[in-house]
């Protein structure tokens, strides 16, 4: 039976714990290596460093109302807000 072990994270240098049951998990899916990162670094690495992405606003096409859209909005496409956008489908 595994026990809870405590790690140190190799990116920010804080302790982790390692829990038996995530050891279990290691164990059951055949990895060799302990992990290496705390949780936050380990989420941060998965993307990419950028954390959260960059919202750009813009006027609904439809409606009027303001828009926050995950793209810079072009002059030549329309923009819809989210309720405009799902009626539109």
């Amino acid at each position: 039976m595994n026990q809870d072990k405590t790690l140190i994270c190799k990116d920010c240098g804080a302790e982790f714990i390692f829990t038996a049951s995530e050891q279990d998990f290691y164990a059951e899916k055949g990895f060799q290596n302990e992990p290496q990162r705390c949780k936050p670094c380990r989420n941060a690495r998965k993307n990419g460093g950028s954390g959260q992405r960059e919202l750009f606003t813009a006027t609904c096409a439809s409606c009027g109302n303001e828009a926050r859209v995950p793209f810079q909005p072009r002059d030549d496409r329309p923009v819809y807000c989210s309720d405009c956008f799902s009626r539109q489908r």
